[in-house]
């Protein structure tokens, strides 16, 4: 009995001892443990929000190429996304500058982005429901894209927002689906890049293209030139313009109020103008143009361009029949009194044919609806009726734009959102709607 046990002690100790090469196996086996969790801590503390923000990723619409419809996702972005940051640095005086930035803090150099031109075509407006709800409508007026429906809550008192991204601003083109790493990494730029948006105090703004220039010598359209404001201010590009009203504005008179503090400078070798609603029914329209003498053949120097506001108040300059505090409306043209040189120029404005239907739909002669709707039943239907497709083909003609990419309707009111994919209006596969 003795014996056996002793025998059984020398095994367990026979066992016990490990051979020299087993040891480093298991040595080696703790240090590449170790290295990758290192590695784990490092890449979650130095892209941990970006990370997060791109598996929220969803496709929410499929494409539909033969009209012009790409594809829909909808993206949760987790953190600041370095905005106070951006801000705090002088913002950015050119896309390149704005790219530099982002490559820099959100990537971190391990890819670049890239900021294309464009050639947008847009309808805007507010107005009020019977009962009492302020709405801001936007048709995105474009080409085949893929859309991003990006949700922010950035946290560190700014506000939590909702907007609309076209992501061939970031250089994913043609409405490709976003299959490809590449294309995913590349929307952790997408808080940079909003066409459209609400913040959670019911803050909404838009951006349309306005065409400034030299008149061409054949006398279709303008040869654009973009405004680039040069003085001691910080500064700020069109879509990060839009990132800073989002985040940071309660009204529409904050909002004016900070753009006040910057030098503006278009994006994407273009020139644009803006509206800004909130949720008492006031809104504004913001125009960068020369001084004194703002006539479009003297618009021609973007450096020497001032901000001017128009109010949607029945003391708005724009005129009579444009102010009422109930409604507003914009295109693609200057609603600056005098802009255009001769009548026949401002007839002839891109978007003055869709702005006259807002009108007459929205605030017809005689009726004095004064910017009422039933409901956003019938601010959709406005929408429908200036997208491209149905108004190409209602009057025979296009300005190059394709396609209405989406069409939005915020209520300022109830934060909501009803968000349409290239106007299927009937398709409910098409057709969603968001709460803030």
């Amino acid at each position: 009995m003795k014996e056996n046990e002793n025998m059984n002690q020398t095994e367990v100790k026979e066992k016990k001892k490990m051979k020299p090469w087993a040891k480093g196996l298991i040595i080696a086996g703790c240090s590449v443990v170790a290295i990758v969790a290192a590695a784990g801590i490092t890449v979650g503390a130095l892209w941990g929000n970006e990370i997060s923000s791109i598996m929220s990723l969803k496709k929410i619409s499929e494409p539909n190429y033969d009209i012009k419809a790409g594809p829909v996702y909808e993206m949760n972005f987790k953190g600041g996304f370095y905005f106070d940051k951006y801000l705090e640095e002088g913002g950015a005086s050119s896309d390149s500058e704005l790219i530099d930035f982002i490559v820099g803090n959100i990537t971190k150099g391990l890819f670049k982005i890239n900021l294309p031109t464009s050639n947008i075509g847009c309808s805007s407006f507010t107005c009020v429901t019977e009962d009492g709800d302020h709405l801001f409508g936007r048709n995105y007026d474009f080409a085949q894209t893929t859309g991003l429906i990006l949700r922010a809550n950035p946290g560190n008192g700014r506000y939590s927002s909702i907007s609309s991204v076209d992501l061939q601003f970031l250089g994913i083109s043609d409405g490709v689906e976003l299959t490809d790493l590449m294309d995913k990494l590349l929307t952790v730029a997408a808080p940079y890049a909003p066409i459209d948006g609400m913040n959670e105090k019911g803050v909404a703004c838009g951006i349309y293209m306005s065409y400034q220039g030299n008149k061409k010598e054949n006398g279709a359209g303008y040869d654009v030139v973009s405004t680039n404001q040069d003085t001691e201010k910080p500064d700020i590009t069109s879509t990060t313009m839009m990132r800073m009203v989002l985040d940071y504005a309660s009204n529409v008179d904050e909002a004016i109020e900070m753009v006040k503090q910057y030098d503006f400078h278009d994006s994407a070798n273009t020139s644009f103008h803006y509206m800004i609603a909130d949720a008492t029914g006031k809104s504004a329209i913001l125009e960068w143009v020369t001084p004194d003498n703002p006539k479009s053949n003297n618009d021609n120097d973007g450096s020497a361009r001032e901000l001017r506001v128009y109010y949607n108040d029945s003391d708005s300059e724009v005129g009579e029949k444009e102010a009422n505090d109930n409604f507003q409306y914009v295109t693609n043209f200057l609603v600056t009194p005098d802009y255009y040189s001769e009548e026949t120029d401002r007839l002839l404005a891109q978007g003055k044919d869709r702005y006259d239907r807002i009108q007459e739909m929205i605030n017809p002669d005689g009726t004095n609806t004064q910017g009422v709707v039933k409901d956003e039943a019938e601010a959709l239907s406005i929408l429908r009726e200036v997208g491209r497709r149905h108004w190409d083909i209602v009057n025979g003609k296009t300005d190059g734009n394709g396609c209405t990419v989406w069409s939005a309707l915020y209520n300022l009111t109830d934060k909501t959102v009803t968000w349409v994919s290239n106007e299927q209006f009937d398709n409910e596969n098409a057709v969603f709607h968001f709460s803030l």
